[in-house]
């Protein structure tokens, strides 16, 4: 009894602090984000590192051989083909990143600063074309572009052509245009959320000591929504350096991209490892050129500061 009388507190002073721990903030909010880290475990990394393992293996016909090689690396690098391709996809999404990001942030602006009551609205407004398939509007910019003689028609009917074209299809910059219009509203979203945390006495104060529109702009406004700008950038050029649709129907030869190549090894060409260090390249490429273009919009915004 003395025994256990003297165990007894350093026991329950044990659990005490055991229960204490587990009411502790870190722990709860641990608790809280566990099954969506255990989530995201499952369904992204695991894939990732399968893909990964995938790129150090080769493929003899229909069987896997598991030595390790970096044979994969040395085509995914060195090859003409598959180097052009990864060039043209990196400069196609940063194209995109930037037409989109230039079109995006006068409109975020405008709803942010002069939407007033109705922001919304505009919001709910600049939602609508996205209720739609995506397939579908690549379809319909392909109608826009001149295929099937939509736009030719029109100019045939004012004179400006005497036969249908399609100049404006089959490149590059019908890739870019309907890139562009696909991603406009992942980019105008974020910036407009930066552009609503943006202090207005912050302006008020820089009027009022003569700044005007343009130097408010350029030293308060611009510099605290880059947080925004960075984010809208990010949505816009990861996705579209792996998208694979759009080339496929609206750029033809001179716009076919990696993810085309990626697509074509895990099915008609059936070389699952050169398939998967394709994409290991184009993943660690891409987190570079990411991380770059944030350091350097970040770098800009505390210059102009």
């Amino acid at each position: 009894m003395t025994a256990a009388a003297e165990g007894s507190p350093p026991l329950a002073l044990g659990r005490r602090r055991r229960s204490s721990l587990l009411q502790t903030e870190p722990a709860q909010g641990f608790a809280l984000i566990s099954p969506t880290f255990l989530y995201a475990l499952v369904l992204l990394v695991v894939p990732i590192l399968v893909v990964v393992a995938h790129s150090f293996w080769t493929q003899n016909y229909l069987t896997i051989d598991r030595s390790f090689t970096l044979e994969n690396y040395r085509v995914a690098l060195t090859e003409p083909i598959y180097r052009d391709l990864l060039m043209r996809s990196l400069w196609i999404s940063l194209l995109v990143s930037f037409f989109t990001v230039v079109m995006a942030y006068p409109i975020a602006y405008f709803i942010s600063f002069h939407g007033g009551q109705h922001k919304g609205l505009w919001l709910f407004l600049i939602t609508i074309p996205f209720w739609t398939s995506y397939l579908l509007r690549v379809m319909s910019w392909r109608v826009i572009l001149g295929y099937n003689g939509v736009l030719n028609s029109g100019l045939m009917g004012l004179g400006f052509i005497s036969e249908p074209s399609t100049a404006l299809l089959y490149n590059t910059s019908a890739v870019v245009i309907t890139l562009t219009h696909a991603w406009a509203a992942f980019a105008i979203l974020p910036i407009f959320v930066s552009l609503e945390k943006v202090d207005r006495s912050l302006i008020e104060a820089a009027t009022d000591l003569g700044d005007g529109p343009l130097r408010r702009f350029l030293r308060i406004t611009l510099p605290l929504s880059s947080p925004g700008v960075i984010a809208a950038l990010l949505i816009v050029m990861i996705p579209t350096v792996g998208d694979f649709v759009t080339p496929r129907l609206v750029g033809g030869k001179d716009g076919v991209m990696i993810a085309n190549a990626i697509q074509a090894q895990f099915s008609k060409a059936a070389n699952w490892p050169l398939g998967a260090a394709l994409s290991v390249t184009t993943m660690v490429i891409v987190t570079a050129m990411a991380a770059a273009a944030v350091l350097i919009i970040r770098s800009a915004a505390r210059l102009a500061r």
